[in-house]
């Protein structure tokens, strides 16, 4: 009987750790609108400019790491890379990109601390320099 309640408990701590049931994608998709998807981004659409499409991610799930690049902003999660820039004819293109493929071969690297594979993202929680608002 022990090993069958060490086992249940192992599996919930399983799920609660790796975000399983929940996180930004789910999120994100419950409050904009869906776009399309593209290998494994998903783009959804929001009418509000970049900042305050921005500030209703951010208040729902704080990133490990948020950096702005000219009129982007990336966000990034354990298992996710969220792009917030400028649509086209005003409001807010959000991509939802999976942290293998262009995260894990160094993509975004050029953001710093948070976006270098393997990097520490402490003290980047706040929004850091260059966060656009």
């Amino acid at each position: 009987m022990r090993r069958g309640a060490a086992g249940v408990l192992a599996v919930a701590t399983l799920l609660l750790t790796t975000g399983c049931g929940g996180g930004v994608r789910d999120h994100i998709a419950d409050k904009f609108a869906h776009r399309g998807t593209q290998g494994d981004i998903t783009t959804y659409f929001s009418p509000d400019p970049v900042g305050t499409t921005v500030e209703r991610i951010v208040r729902d799930d704080v990133p490990a790491a948020r950096k702005a690049d000219g009129n982007n902003e990336y966000l990034r999660y354990n298992d996710d890379i969220v792009t917030v820039g400028p649509a086209p004819g005003g409001g807010s293109t959000i991509d939802v990109e999976d942290l293998d493929g262009r995260y894990r071969s160094g993509h975004f690297t050029y953001l710093g601390t948070g976006f270098t594979p393997g990097s520490p993202a402490a003290g980047n929680t706040s929004g850091g320099s260059g966060s656009a608002k």
